[in-house]
């Protein structure tokens, strides 16, 4: 069977690189062809238009798209989850020098953020900060992160859509501030001396939904296949004796756009360098992979349309959250793999 598979270039499309390209999917019957596109609105409408058969998406993006309320209205399945986290919010190194939070303690440094761009926003000059696409799990955590500063992000912030990839190049131009990105475009741009990790989403939401494995509707019956070879690709990838190997594999065939592999497998450990001096930070759950994170979990679609609910993008009283509940597909899943 013969598949294409779209995916942006995170560390968290790990999996579906991985179910290509280290034979997973050839054990299953596939031939999956893996697309690299440029940004999540991209790959949103090549995948209600047909021309991807699966992809590595953003989780409120595949209920959004699916509910008709991004791109062309789209029939689809999610049949496996891909990663839990893996975001941090960067700050250029201007502003983390205006902010000097009392300490790397993150409410201090949300309330510090929160004073700069107040101070900001009163002088006319807001500050803008880039997510990676309006419906996505980057611009929940970068509100819950502003908000727990004090700061109204929608009253003080100019927000802009940025794709992953091109965030480190609008840092450089100072097109941004700031951004909240998935890995490892955080890790990237702390390399090339741009900014510093200011916070891990994973400290801001703990255990957040992020990206999912979106399918046809009408194909979600027939992707065992699909779903067994990208659920053992996960389960390799969360090894921790796999990270090097991994790294190495996505720098040179995920499409990185010359990353280092040493860099790439620290994100795969939450070891992160966060600042130009070379400061260490490391969490485990910065980004969550394998076995615990694959069952698709109707409530995390209902968590998701809440945020929705409570950013303006859906209106409340509605009955979207069991629509996007609906998408979820536990029972796939488990058929598919026995797990």
């Amino acid at each position: 069977m013969k598949l294409t598979l779209g995916y942006v270039p995170l560390t968290d499309a790990a999996p579906v690189i991985a179910a290509a390209e280290l034979g997973f999917a050839q054990e299953e019957g596939l031939d999956l062809t893996l697309s690299r596109e440029p940004s999540w609105a991209t790959l949103r409408d090549r995948l209600a238009l047909g021309h991807l058969d699966a992809a590595h998406m953003l989780a409120p993006l595949a209920i959004a798209s699916a509910l008709g309320l991004s791109g062309p209205q789209a029939s689809l399945a999610i049949p496996m989850a891909l990663n839990l986290n893996g975001n941090a919010v960067t700050v250029s190194n201007t502003l983390w020098e205006a902010m000097a939070p009392a300490s790397d303690a993150l409410d201090d440094v949300a309330e510090a953020f929160a004073r700069i761009a107040g101070e900001r926003a009163a002088a006319g000059n807001p500050l803008t900060i880039g997510t990676v696409h309006p419906f996505s799990s980057h611009s929940y955590q970068l509100r819950h992160f502003a908000r727990r500063g004090g700061c109204d992000l929608d009253a003080c912030v100019r927000i802009v859509a940025v794709p992953p990839p091109d965030t480190v190049d609008a840092l450089r131009r100072g097109l941004l501030d700031g951004v909240c990105v998935g890995a490892p475009w955080n890790s990237v741009a702390v390399a090339a001396g741009l900014g510093r990790i200011a916070a891990l989403c994973c400290e801001i939401v703990p255990d957040c939904p992020e990206k999912v494995l979106a399918v046809a509707a009408e194909a979600a019956d027939a992707s065992g296949p699909l779903v067994r070879a990208v659920h053992r690709a996960g389960l390799w990838c969360a090894e921790p004796g796999n990270r090097n190997a991994l790294g190495t594999l996505l720098a040179e065939r995920g499409g990185f756009a010359s990353v280092d592999a040493p860099l790439i497998a620290r994100t795969l450990g939450g070891a992160l360098i966060v600042d130009a001096q070379g400061t260490e930070r490391t969490n485990p759950a910065y980004l969550r992979l394998g076995a615990a994170t694959h069952r698709p979990d109707p409530d995390q679609a209902r968590w998701l349309v809440a945020q929705m609910v409570a950013c303006g993008q859906i209106a409340p009283g509605g009955d979207e959250a069991e629509r996007a509940a609906a998408l979820y597909r536990p029972d796939t899943f488990e058929a598919a793999t026995g797990a």
